[in-house]
């Protein structure tokens, strides 16, 4: 399955350059995460302070699990709560939501 996301990034030139410096080497644990979760390969883009995801996932993948996964991980609640200093929720977001899954709307 694939599928794709949204999120904002604060407006600060600085802050977007760290935030992109932590992801060109991301922490083992946090891949280790990514890839026992199902997820076999993904992606982010940015253009001006925005965010899009696609994430590539095996069968064993859910969205559930991953979520129970992580609320019991320290590491990745570390990384999160660090990532979270860089990230601002879309305009629509519900409170706590961060990246926003989003809308396949054409397919060539």
């Amino acid at each position: 399955m694939r599928y794709t996301f949204a999120l904002d990034l604060k407006n600060d030139p600085a802050l977007i350059t760290e935030y992109e410096r932590y992801h060109e080497k991301i922490w083992p644990e946090i891949d280790v995460s990514i890839r026992e979760s199902g997820i076999k390969d993904m992606e982010i883009y940015r253009i001006e302070n925005r965010l899009f995801m696609i994430m590539e996932t095996d069968e064993t993948f859910s969205f559930e699990q991953k979520s129970i996964n992580d609320s019991a991980n320290p590491i990745v609640q570390e990384w999160e709560e660090l990532m979270w200093q860089y990230q601002q929720a879309l305009p629509t977001a519900k409170p706590g939501e961060k990246w926003m899954r989003m809308e396949r709307i054409f397919v060539l």
